[in-house]
C-alpha cells in the first residue's frame, strides 16, 4: 500500500500546472495521501476550522491552544480525544515538542508593531501574539509551519510587519514559501473570504523541494451549495436559533432585492439609512446587503447583523442562522457551538473555512511525503 501511495504521490509531480505568473499548483489534492501519520500543534484554535480541515486531511494533532473558554468547549465536546489546553498561549512552553512535530499551525492576530528607528528582531516583537507563534517554532523546531491571517497583512504599516515576520522567521532556521493570498471560494468555501498564508520548511531538510499550492477550481461555491442539498451536503440546512433584525432595519431590507445593498434603495430611504456614510466616498457594498443564491456569501463577520456588515438571508428579511452560517464556514452539521448566540457567532466567524483548511492540509502533506522521501 505504501508503494502505491509513492507512485500516486510521483504522479502528481508529473502533472503540475503552471498559471501564467509560473506559480505551480497541485492537482487534484484530493487524492494526496499521507506516507505515514504526521503530527501537529495548533495556536489559536478558535472553534476548530483550520483543525478539522487539517485532520480531513490526514493530521493529527497532539495539541490545540485557545484562550477562549467557549471556543475550547466547542472544540472538547466535539472532540473528547483531542488535547485542549484553555490558557494564554504565553504562558505555555513548547520544549516538550522539541523535533516531535511535523507541522505547526496558526492564526496569530496581527497587531502593530513600533518602527521608531528600531530594526526588529526576535526579542523586540515581544508582547505581539506573532511573538507567540516565532516562540513556539524556536522551541518546537517542526519540520513545517503554516500561519494563517487576513489579507490585510500584506498593506499593514506599508508591508513593514510582514517583512518583519519572515525575516524572524528565517532566522528561526527556516526556508520561507512566498507568501500567498487564497480565495476560498475556490476551494469548496460558499464565501468571498480571502486568507493569507505562509509556509516554513525547516532548513536542515529542505533540499530544494517546492510547495504546490492546492489548485483553486475554475468556478467558485455559491450560496445556494452551503444552504441547499447538493455537492456540499445532502439535505438542507438544518434549523437553528438566529439573531434578530430591529423593526426599523427590517423595514428597509425588506426594499433590498437579492444581491443588493443600500443603492438600490429610494434616494431619501438611503439617506435616512446612512446618514453622514451617504457622502463619503467608497462602494461600502457590505451595507444593507442582501445575499444571493447564485454568488458567494460576502466574508463573514463576528456578528451577521451588525451595522454596515449585514448578511441578509437571500428569500426571508432576517439575518443567517447558526447553522447556516456554520455551512457557509463548511462545517460538518454535526460540529456543535457552545456558548452564547453571539459568542457562536464570533466562534464560526472567526474560523478559517474547513474545505480551505482541508486544502491546505492536502499541499501540506504533499510537501511533507516529499521531505520524508529525501530524508529515507
Amino acid at each position: 500500500m505504501k508503494a502505491l501511495i509513492h507512485l500516486m504521490s510521483k504522479q502528481y509531480e508529473q502533472q503540475l500546472l503552471f498559471n501564467p505568473l509560473g506559480e505551480t499548483y497541485l492537482p487534484d489534492f484530493d487524492l494526496v495521501q499521507s506516507d505515514q501519520t504526521f503530527s501537529s500543534v495548533e495556536l489559536f484554535a478558535g472553534a476548530g476550522g483550520l483543525a478539522l480541515g487539517l485532520e480531513k486531511a490526514g493530521f493529527e494533532s497532539v495539541l490545540f491552544n485557545e484562550i477562549d473558554t467557549d471556543a475550547c468547549q466547542t472544540l472538547r465536546q466535539n472532540r473528547p480525544h483531542w488535547n485542549v489546553v484553555e490558557d494564554d498561549v504565553s504562558q505555555l512552553s513548547f520544549e516538550a515538542y522539541h523535533h516531535r512535530v511535523d507541522l505547526l499551525s496558526g492564526g496569530f492576530p496581527c497587531q502593530a508593531f513600533s518602527y521608531a528607528g528600531k530594526k526588529l528582531g526576535f526579542e523586540d516583537i515581544r508582547g505581539t501574539l506573532f511573538f507567540q507563534f516565532a516562540r513556539a517554532v524556536k522551541e518546537i523546531q517542526p519540520r513545517v509551519f503554516l500561519g494563517e491571517n487576513v489579507r490585510g497583512l500584506l498593506r499593514h504599516e506599508q508591508g513593514k510587519t510582514l517583512e518583519t515576520m519572515t525575516t524572524i522567521l528565517k532566522d528561526l532556521g527556516y526556508i520561507l514559501i512566498e507568501p500567498k493570498v487564497l480565495n476560498a471560494s475556490f476551494y469548496r468555501v460558499p464565501q468571498k473570504r480571502e486568507r493569507l498564508f505562509l509556509i516554513g520548511i525547516r532548513k536542515d531538510l529542505y533540499e530544494g523541494q517546492s510547495f504546490l499550492w492546492p489548485e483553486p477550481s475554475q468556478d467558485p461555491s455559491i450560496l445556494k451549495d452551503a444552504l441547499k442539498a447538493g455537492e456540499l451536503y445532502p439535505t438542507d440546512v438544518p434549523f437553528s436559533k438566529g439573531q434578530k433584525y430591529p423593526i426599523k432595519k427590517e423595514e428597509v431590507l425588506k426594499l433590498v432585492p437579492p444581491g443588493g445593498y443600500w443603492r438600490n434603495l429610494p434616494d431619501d430611504i438611503q439617506r435616512d439609512y446612512m446618514k453622514k456614510s451617504y457622502f463619503m466616498g467608497g462602494g461600502k457594498t457590505g451595507i444593507a446587503r442582501r445575499l444571493s443564491w447564485h454568488e458567494p456569501s460576502l466574508t463573514l463577520t463576528c456578528a451577521p447583523s451588525q451595522n454596515q456588515t449585514e448578511r441578509c438571508h437571500p428569500d426571508e428579511t432576517r439575518p443567517l442562522t447558526i447553522r447556516e452560517y456554520a455551512r457557509i464556514q463548511t462545517f460538518p452539521d454535526e460540529w456543535e457551538f457552545y456558548g452564547s448566540l453571539s459568542s457562536q457567532y464570533k466562534q464560526i466567524g472567526n474560523a478559517v473555512p474547513v474545505n480551505l483548511g482541508y486544502a491546505m492540509g492536502k499541499s501540506l502533506i504533499h510537501l511533507l511525503n516529499s521531505l520524508t522521501d529525501h530524508e529515507e
